[in-house]
């Protein structure tokens, strides 16, 4: 499957997208509900541009939440990236959700549940609370509630998960969740739990497949790790996107002729080192670049940081949130001897980076 069909089949939930007919025999399950969705077919637009809402909130999970998130279908999950295979997860919610003349929405989790019981080896993140939000925003869906993943949500016993903060506190009209999905202390809550208080409102999202492959964040970090970074777009259907402040860095690129933009990275961050063809969003105009994130071998191996020179560009960046898409991988950090073959390099990857944006 091509990387336009993926998108298509993720995105666009009528008759080529998933079948809850689908959805339900993984489980070796069909039922009066599951006929009926087959034999009826909705439609959700593949990219919606919401209103901008505030940044989502972090909830704590005894907290009263909004009516607005409440009596929704939600799908729960980590949702890190929200690639391919979770826009095909929010199709399914949207086509549950328009079933039962309720709206969707996403239940998630602040840090990933893995960095909290494994601090010492955190996720690499590949969206945080914000840009995921943003994302399911442009898919359709305006109620992400965002659960704060601590100790007393890590103690909370599944039945009080799903009795007291999904069915009396959220009032969830259904729920959408993957194949492996456990809940509650010591991961003791199962699909069996939630059918016996859910029914048939609980429907089980297949895994989304891609040219034999099960399309998952832990493959995308990957290939992000490896600079795969043509292989991390076909996974998510878009470039991979990081958002942050401009700050200012020690002015060396300036004295180069290569004035750049200067991002820290949150720590868990395993992006390859290298030099990137990008573009960034500046007072929501997109403008072409190329990136180098790295240490800085040449001159202080300090920490990682990401600089971006744009092309064609002169302003004042410091302070400004900017958005930036990796394109394309050019090459890997290099340690040079001295200016005159590092400025001869940075020309060359320019160009390269100009070549690779125009047919992109």
């Amino acid at each position: 499957m091509d990387r336009a069909a993926a998108a298509s089949q993720a995105e666009g939930p009528g008759t080529e997208g998933l079948s809850f007919r689908a959805a339900c025999h993984a489980n070796g399950r069909t039922g009066y509900l599951t006929q009926r969705l087959v034999s009826t077919h909705f439609s959700m637009p593949r990219t919606l541009h919401l209103p901008h809402s505030a940044d989502p909130h972090l909830f704590q999970a005894h907290d009263v939440f909004p009516s607005g998130l409440q009596g929704r279908v939600l799908a729960i999950g980590n949702f890190d990236g929200v690639h391919l295979g979770h826009a095909s997860v929010v199709a399914l919610t949207a086509r549950l959700a328009a079933h039962l003349e309720a709206q969707p929405g996403v239940l998630t989790f602040e840090p990933h549940p893995r960095s909290f019981f494994q601090p010492d080896r955190p996720v690499f993140r590949l969206s945080d609370a914000e840009l995921k939000a943003a994302r399911l925003r442009e898919l359709g869906v305006d109620g992400m509630l965002a659960l704060s993943f601590n100790a007393s949500l890590a103690a909370m016993p599944a039945e009080a998960f799903l009795d007291d903060l999904l069915i009396r506190r959220l009032r969830v009209a259904g729920l959408v969740v993957g194949e492996d999905f456990r809940f509650g202390q010591r991961r003791t809550g199962n699909l069996d739990l939630l059918r016996s208080r859910v029914g048939e409102r609980v429907v089980v999202a297949p895994p989304f497949m891609l040219d034999g492959e099960i399309v998952s964040s832990s493959k995308i970090r990957q290939a992000l790790e490896n600079g795969d970074v043509a292989q991390a777009t076909t996974l998510l259907g878009r470039p991979w996107r990081l958002r942050g402040e401009v700050r200012h860095g020690d002015k060396r690129g300036r004295e180069l002729g290569f004035p750049t933009a200067n991002m820290w990275l949150a720590d868990d961050c395993r992006l390859a080192h290298g030099i990137y063809a990008v573009r960034m969003r500046v007072d929501g105009i997109w403008r072409d670049g190329v990136a180098s994130y790295g240490r800085r071998p040449t001159f202080d191996n300090g920490a990682p940081r990401i600089e971006t020179f744009l092309f064609d560009f002169s302003g004042d960046l410091y302070g400004k949130t900017v958005d930036l898409d990796l394109m394309a991988w050019i090459r890997p950090e290099l340690k040079f001897d001295g200016m005159e073959p590092l400025i001869a390099q940075m020309n060359r990857d320019a160009a390269q980076a100009r070549a690779l944006l125009a047919g992109a």
